[in-house]
């Protein structure tokens, strides 16, 4: 019976988990893993950062914060940076190595 094993490994984790003194913890919401969300996000941190030459963002200036000061997954910040791009927000360099915040994005916040 499915339905008998499934309650009894259950039950067998909570057992486990009272025990040792910790409850288990599940995922909780991912605040970017909408693509707006997260691509309005990055161009807050391409804001923060002063270019370099000819408006160049390097790219680990923006994918840092968000992924590990945010918390974001990688997936969100793929499709962020895509959503961004792709509402011309964002121009990335050819080699992948910059970005360039372009006067539509910046417009964004004015």
């Amino acid at each position: 019976m499915p339905g008998l094993r499934q309650a009894r490994r259950r039950c067998t984790a909570e057992l486990s988990a009272r025990s040792h003194g910790t409850l288990m913890k599940y995922a909780g919401n991912r605040p970017y893993s909408a693509p707006e969300k997260a691509a309005r996000r990055l161009l807050e941190h391409a804001r923060a950062f002063q270019p370099i030459q000819d408006g160049r963002i390097y790219i680990e200036q923006i994918n840092h914060p968000f992924l590990f000061g945010d918390r974001a997954t990688p997936a969100g910040y793929s499709a962020g940076l895509a959503h961004a791009i792709s509402h011309g927000w964002l121009e990335l360099h050819e080699s992948g190595t910059f970005v360039k915040l372009t006067q539509s994005g910046a417009d964004l916040f004015a």
